[in-house]
Formats: C-alpha cells, sequence, structure tokens
C-alpha cells in the first residue's frame, strides 16, 4: 500500500481540530432554527393576532370544521351561529380561518 500514501506523508497527518464539531453543531442548528422553529413561531403569533381580534360578526371555521357566525366573545370562548337558532360554544384558539363577511352567505 506504499504506493497509494507515502509514509512520510501519513506520518505527518495531524489531529482534526477539537472545534470542528462544535462548529458542525452550531451550522446544524442555525438550519434547523431557520427551517424549521422560526416558521413554526411567525404562524403561532399570527394565530394569536387573529385569535385576539376576534369580534361579534365575524365568520370563522373552527379547528373541528365547524363554520359559523360569532354570535358572543368572552375571554376563553366564542358562541358561534351554525344556523338559525343553533349556537355553539367552542374556545378561541379552536378558531383556524377568519373568514371574509358574506362567505357563508354565498356557499
Amino acid at each position: 500500500m506504499d504506493f497509494l500514501i507515502s509514509p512520510a506523508a501519513a506520518q505527518a497527518a495531524q489531529q482534526p481540530s477539537p472545534w470542528s464539531p462544535l462548529i458542525m453543531l452550531a451550522i446544524f442548528f442555525a438550519v434547523f432554527f431557520f427551517l424549521v422553529i422560526r416558521p413554526q413561531m411567525k404562524r403561532a403569533k399570527e394565530h394569536r393576532n387573529m385569535v385576539s381580534a376576534l369580534s361579534k360578526g365575524d365568520e370563522v371555521i373552527t379547528s373541528g370544521g365547524i363554520a359559523g357566525r360569532i354570535d358572543d366573545v368572552s375571554d376563553a370562548f366564542i358562541t358561534v351561529e351554525i344556523s338559525d337558532g343553533v349556537r355553539v360554544k367552542v374556545q378561541r384558539a379552536a378558531v383556524t380561518v377568519v373568514l371574509p363577511k358574506g362567505t357563508l352567505k354565498s356557499a
């Protein structure tokens, strides 16, 4: 095997830097942060803002797929009217989408 690597070059090989694993770990964390954590934090912030801005008369869709118009708003719950005289109480955080006004009439 002397024809592939000369014995002098093999003896002169140095140990890898102790910083290289730490640099790779930092790069991995940075990529993970920008591709996974940061977008999730942005979506959560947008959802918090949307839920805090809910008001009576907004047309919404809940996480369970119920579409209706908000009839009453309290701190933790909202009452959604899904049909004439049919009201359902759901948590504010269960609202996933606020629809444009008049969407339920056209459906």
